[in-house]
């Protein structure tokens, strides 16, 4: 005879418990200690467990909610170990090295803020990293602007904007691949549907930028920082406008609506052959390429904090913490404490739209108090799946506001990961470059507008909803097989 699953009703304040704990130790962690948030996340998951069985729930449905997690989240796993794959071939076969080097040469003295707003977008969109963007071509962009007389905090904004728009829309980041991974949205999907606020949010920020800059026509600008790297890419890569047609390829493939996985192991491919034909590399290197990152000393410090990276290896933090908030998530959700507190949220959030807008507001608040930008996707985008799904609306409305309460408020939280790796590297306080951080504050606002006037909210349509109904009464059959007979 199968086991049935537990039914019992958990009081809303029991529910927020492990929630307060979790992030109260993540605050300390991040903040005083300087540490991961695995360990908060661990410690929250026991704190579940144990209020669950206090309960009444037995170990067995608690484990199977552990399970019922970490399930959920290989899909998300699995395209996370190919982008580190995919980074690492692009990086070996000079594709990336060609897109910033072109990129670099577009820098014009009155339209700095913009321009530096572009090549930190494309550069990021290359890459998949905010943080790499901003910890390479952004310190260079500081320097740059300094010697026109441009303040710091409007640089720094700037800055900021590009790298998190290229972040947010690039294929490769991880955040993207989290909020499409565990909300099960199609990767592709995913980030057209971001298109709909994000470049809206870049078009205000660079209009912004057009008469901020303005003023600082007349500057001369110092190229010694950009020769430099131009240098540094010609001496360690071949660059070629042909190279272009790799990420070319991928951009037709999601043209022809190929899924995401194979489009990205085509370019994983594609990559490999050129660091082997084009770069001169051989076999052997371009497959430890894959699992070890690509490493280069070419005597430039950005240049090689840029490209020391990517591989199978590099993904392994992310992939770890997923698997630790999904478990977290899977215990909460599978002993009803995730629907308690929903169902206060949902007192207030009725509507469609107003859901929505408490996912952004969700993912903000979570940014604020869990001090990290990973969790402010993974715990809200679990909390709201069911609300989104009742309400008959898609995953990609879940996963889009995800990103946009979640990815893009993280630099304005001093004491976030963010805030704190913005500061240590850009010298200047979210405080100072908060106003200038245009695109981040945009976009959250046009995400919740959107929601409120029911603009660009897809709704599932009835074969959707059946095959959604398949696929949860398929995955329903296969817990109660591991649950046992």
């Amino acid at each position: 005879m199968k086991k049935k699953h537990q039914e019992i009703e958990t009081p809303f304040l029991l529910a927020l418990i492990p929630l307060v704990a979790m992030i109260a130790l993540m605050a300390v962690t991040i903040i005083v200690f300087e540490g991961s948030p695995h360990i908060p996340l661990a410690v929250g998951t026991v704190i579940a467990g144990l209020i669950a069985w206090r309960i009444g729930y037995k170990w067995e449905t608690i484990e199977e909610g552990a399970y019922k997690g970490i399930r959920l989240a290989l899909p998300a796993v699995l395209i996370i170990i190919v982008v580190g794959m995919i980074i690492a071939s692009w990086i070996g076969g000079g594709i990336i090295a060609t897109m910033i080097y072109y990129g670099l040469q577009i820098i014009t003295p009155s339209l700095f803020l913009m321009t530096i707003c572009i090549i930190c977008a494309i550069v990021a969109l290359a890459i998949g990293s905010s943080w790499s963007t901003m910890g390479t071509i952004g310190v260079a962009g500081m320097g740059i602007g300094a010697s026109m007389g441009i303040p710091v905090a409007m640089v720094a904004g700037a800055v900021i904007s590009g790298s998190y728009f290229g972040d947010k829309m690039s294929p490769l980041s991880d955040t993207t691949n989290l909020a499409a991974g565990i909300t099960d949205t199609n990767l592709f999907e995913h980030i057209k549907h971001m298109m709909y606020t994000t470049i809206p949010g870049l078009v205000i920020a660079l209009v912004v930028y057009f008469f901020l800059g303005r003023q600082f026509a007349g500057a001369a600008i110092d190229e010694g920082n950009i020769q430099n790297i131009l240098s540094a890419l010609n001496s360690n890569f071949v660059i070629s406008p042909w190279l272009l047609l790799v990420p070319a390829a991928i951009v037709v493939l999601v043209a022809l609506k190929v899924p995401a996985l194979p489009a990205l192991v085509v370019g994983v491919f594609l990559g490999f052959i050129c660091q082997i034909f084009v770069q001169g590399g051989n076999i052997g290197e371009a497959v430890n390429t894959l699992h070890d990152g690509f490493a280069i000393a070419s005597g430039n410090e950005m240049v090689d904090e840029l490209f020391n990276r990517g591989g199978i290896a590099s993904m392994m933090f992310t992939v770890s913490l997923t698997i630790f908030a999904m478990v977290f998530g899977g215990v909460l959700e599978h002993t009803g404490m995730l629907k308690a507190i929903v169902k206060q949220i949902l007192k207030v959030a009725k509507s469609a739209g107003s859901l929505i807008a408490a996912t952004i507001v969700s993912a903000f608040f979570t940014n604020a108090t869990a001090s990290e930008q990973y969790i402010s996707i993974l715990l809200p985008g679990r909390m709201y799946a069911t609300a989104f799904q009742d309400k008959g609306l898609h995953s990609k409305n879940l996963s889009r506001a995800l990103e946009d309460g979640g990815t893009l408020t993280s630099p304005f939280i001093p004491w976030n990961t963010c805030g704190v790796f913005i500061l240590a590297t850009l010298s200047v306080s979210p405080f100072a470059y908060a106003p200038y951080a245009v695109l981040n504050y945009a976009v959250p606002i046009i995400g919740i507008v959107m929601a409120i006037i029911g603009y660009k909210v897809q709704f599932l349509t009835e074969d959707e909803m059946q095959q959604l109904k398949i696929k949860q009464q398929r995955i329903d059959r296969e817990n109660e097989l591991t649950e046992g007979v």
